[in-house]
């Protein structure tokens, strides 16, 4: 289905109307059904999240309210694998945005998911997913160029229009510092990295816990005890992995990490108390010089 043919009927909710308009940084793609409202909001987060990995597996599951699961694999059956298990229940009904082609044996891997999105499919997956009634989508536009095509995110209110550019920011090795004694391994570093590219898509207050390029717990949008619930999620999968932050965090906070074992924490900048909290534990903080909030 071409994308001038795709027609959204309703909004989230059945009482509320909607459409859809192209302008002049429409990507190109091709979808075998028509998508709802909430199915472009939930495919735009994941295509938001997997352009920052385009040149590797890469695997991300959203809903529309937001991220579920990120990972990298070296192979694209590892990646599909991790997700799963990083987050199985949102797994199930989630949408599937993949970095690479997807052939029929990943196919059968996403059968129970909601939509899955690729730049390419193969054409015994295309068949599988035709007879299972599976929506796919072909993004045509490389993700390598998707960056390119965001434009200015607006917001209408009764008070007026919220106008900002969009967040196109990149970690710099200027203002990328390790603070704490304790200095982290390449390996930690990787972790650290993709972290924090996860949590510049996940809504405000995020925390993203994660180790092997893999997310173990995502929390978003939660007006305290954030870490907590990550850690807790996480669970024993939180021991000397990596926590990112979008915000600043407490004392409090690092004590909590460190009862989760995390081995290292990237966020934007530190006082000095969370340093000498840090280096009690011999956990590792990077700070990145920059917040990176999504409301």
């Amino acid at each position: 289905m071409q994308i001038d043919d795709i027609e959204i009927t309703t909004g989230v909710n059945a009482f509320q109307s909607a459409s859809f308009e192209n302008h002049d940084r429409t990507i190109e793609y091709e979808t075998s059904k028509n998508l709802s409202y909430s199915d472009v909001i939930s495919i735009k987060k994941g295509l938001d999240v997997v352009s920052e990995f385009y040149d590797v597996n890469a695997i991300a599951a959203t809903t529309p309210i937001g991220i579920c699961a990120v990972s990298l694999g070296k192979t694209l059956d590892e990646a599909v694998t991790n997700v799963m298990d990083s987050n199985p229940i949102d797994f199930i009904s989630a949408t599937i945005i993949s970095s690479k082609e997807i052939d029929s044996d990943i196919a059968k891997m996403l059968k129970n998911t909601n939509i899955i999105a690729a730049p390419s499919f193969t054409k015994n997956a295309i068949e599988f997913m035709e007879t299972h009634n599976i929506c796919y989508i072909t993004v045509k536009t490389p993700l390598k160029d998707y960056k390119k095509y965001l434009s200015n995110e607006t917001i209408e209110t009764p008070m007026g229009r919220l106008i900002q550019s969009p967040n196109l920011s990149e970690l710099n090795q200027d203002s990328f510092k390790v603070v704490t004694k304790t200095k982290p391994t390449v390996e930690q570093i990787e972790d650290a990295v993709f972290a924090w590219k996860v949590a510049k898509h996940v809504q405000s207050r995020a925390i993203v816990v994660a180790k092997d390029l893999k997310t173990t717990a995502i929390a978003q949008g939660l007006q305290s005890a954030s870490v907590e619930f990550a850690l807790d999620y996480s669970c024993d999968m939180s021991k000397e992995a990596i926590l990112a932050s979008d915000l600043p965090l407490t004392v409090h906070d690092i004590n909590v990490a460190a009862q989760g074992r995390i081995g290292l924490v990237i966020l934007p900048s530190v006082s000095k108390d969370i340093v000498i909290a840090a280096d009690k534990f011999n956990m590792g903080i990077i700070t990145t010089g920059f917040t990176n909030i999504l409301y």
